[in-house]
């Protein structure tokens, strides 16, 4: 996978259009017309759904820094629902923050990556939409739970994207 969120059917990067430039389909290349075209798409080489280097190039400038809560996962099935997911190795999240020295939020967007760094930071689970403070690797962390982008998560697109305009603002993004 080029880059986090490529499937077609997770609208991460429709949110952070509609948040950042009002326009949910600001990062999209292409809508595939169906599932099934997608899966052809790609697998014929046909443009990326998303603009990654739009993507990259907006992550950069905004100080936005987006890695998995696993090293290692084992697919238990063929997709990456939750309760499908074995974590072998969980990321090294103090190695992780040392490169990042001026991170102060962490946000997560799925309930097993929530679950796993909720450990790693040794918290509580945050309410969708809300975070819990925390001390870790000496410094204070916001730790916020955000809801799924995938469509598999029961809630409309443009509620989903008034959350993450909330998470935005508070830290100082927006």
């Amino acid at each position: 996978m080029p880059f986090f969120y490529p499937n077609p059917q997770n609208d991460m990067w429709r949110i952070m259009g509609q948040v950042f430039f009002g326009d949910k389909q600001y990062f999209v290349e292409q809508e595939p017309k169906s599932k099934e075209q997608s899966c052809k798409g790609r697998e014929q080489g046909r443009k990326a759904v998303f603009k990654y280097a739009e993507i990259v190039a907006f992550c950069q400038s905004r100080g936005i820094a987006i890695f998995d809560t696993a090293q290692a996962v084992i697919r238990l099935q063929g997709n990456a629902a939750d309760e499908h997911l074995q974590i072998v190795e969980p990321t090294d999240i103090a190695a992780l923050l040392h490169q990042l020295p001026l991170c102060h939020d962490i946000c997560c967007t799925g309930g097993k990556a929530t679950q796993t760094l909720a450990d790693a930071l040794l918290t509580s689970i945050p309410k969708p939409g809300e975070y819990v403070e925390t001390t870790f690797a000496d410094r204070p962390i916001r730790f916020w739970r955000m809801p799924s982008s995938s469509r598999a998560y029961p809630l409309s697109l443009d509620k989903k994207a008034s959350v993450y305009h909330h998470m935005f603002t508070a830290i100082g993004l927006l």
